[in-house]
Protein backbone atom coordinates (compact mmCIF):
# COMPACT_ATOMS: atom_id res chain seq x y z
CA UNK A 1 0.00 0.00 0.00
CA UNK A 2 1.45 3.63 -1.02
CA UNK A 3 2.10 6.16 2.12
CA UNK A 4 -0.02 9.32 1.92
CA UNK A 5 2.24 12.32 1.20
CA UNK A 6 2.87 14.57 4.06
CA UNK A 7 2.61 18.18 3.67
CA UNK A 8 5.52 19.90 5.73
CA UNK A 9 5.79 23.43 6.24
CA UNK A 10 8.19 25.74 4.85
CA UNK A 11 9.73 26.36 8.52
CA UNK A 12 9.96 22.36 8.98
CA UNK A 13 11.53 21.99 5.82
CA UNK A 14 14.21 25.09 6.18
CA UNK A 15 14.83 23.16 9.75
CA UNK A 16 15.62 20.24 8.20
CA UNK A 17 18.08 21.71 5.55
CA UNK A 18 19.57 23.47 8.08
CA UNK A 19 20.28 20.85 10.20
CA UNK A 20 21.74 18.83 7.42
CA UNK A 21 23.69 21.58 6.54
CA UNK A 22 25.42 22.25 10.15
CA UNK A 23 26.75 18.49 9.64
CA UNK A 24 24.05 16.17 10.71
CA UNK A 25 24.06 13.31 8.02
CA UNK A 26 20.91 12.80 5.50
CA UNK A 27 20.33 9.34 7.27
CA UNK A 28 20.18 10.21 10.92
CA UNK A 29 18.73 13.48 10.32
CA UNK A 30 15.89 11.62 7.97
CA UNK A 31 15.22 8.95 10.47
CA UNK A 32 15.09 11.47 13.41
CA UNK A 33 12.57 13.61 11.10
CA UNK A 34 10.40 10.70 9.50
CA UNK A 35 11.54 11.88 6.52
CA UNK A 36 12.73 9.46 2.98
CA UNK A 37 16.20 10.35 2.93
CA UNK A 38 15.98 10.95 -0.88
CA UNK A 39 13.37 13.43 -0.06
CA UNK A 40 15.63 15.04 2.42
CA UNK A 41 18.43 15.61 -0.60
CA UNK A 42 15.85 17.01 -2.33
CA UNK A 43 14.77 19.60 0.00
CA UNK A 44 19.03 20.54 0.49
CA UNK A 45 18.63 20.90 -3.48
CA UNK A 46 15.97 23.01 -3.59
CA UNK A 47 17.41 25.09 -1.26
CA UNK A 48 20.67 25.42 -2.81
CA UNK A 49 18.69 26.38 -5.95
CA UNK A 50 16.70 28.90 -3.61
CA UNK A 51 13.66 27.13 -4.77
CA UNK A 52 12.65 25.69 -1.37
CA UNK A 53 8.51 25.70 -1.54
CA UNK A 54 5.81 25.62 1.67
CA UNK A 55 3.08 22.64 1.97
CA UNK A 56 1.20 25.07 -0.60
CA UNK A 57 3.98 24.67 -3.59
CA UNK A 58 5.33 28.09 -3.42
CA UNK A 59 8.14 28.82 -4.12
CA UNK A 60 10.13 31.16 -2.11
CA UNK A 61 13.31 33.12 -2.59
CA UNK A 62 16.52 33.10 -0.60
CA UNK A 63 15.57 36.28 1.23
CA UNK A 64 12.42 35.34 2.12
CA UNK A 65 13.78 32.03 3.37
CA UNK A 66 16.39 34.54 5.55
CA UNK A 67 13.67 36.43 6.91
CA UNK A 68 11.42 33.16 7.76
CA UNK A 69 14.51 31.81 10.13
CA UNK A 70 15.28 35.16 11.07
CA UNK A 71 11.50 35.47 12.53
CA UNK A 72 12.07 31.97 13.82
CA UNK A 73 15.56 32.62 15.35
CA UNK A 74 13.76 35.33 17.16
CA UNK A 75 10.03 33.81 18.41
CA UNK A 76 11.93 30.47 19.43
CA UNK A 77 14.76 31.90 21.86
CA UNK A 78 14.33 29.69 24.45
CA UNK A 79 16.21 26.97 22.34
CA UNK A 80 13.89 24.44 23.06
CA UNK A 81 13.88 23.13 19.65
CA UNK A 82 17.53 23.65 18.53
CA UNK A 83 19.96 20.44 19.60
Amino acid sequence: MKMAKRACTLEFKELAVKRVQDGQTLGRKGKELRLVEQALRNRVKAAAAGKLGGADGKVVTPQERELSRLRAETSGSSGSWKS
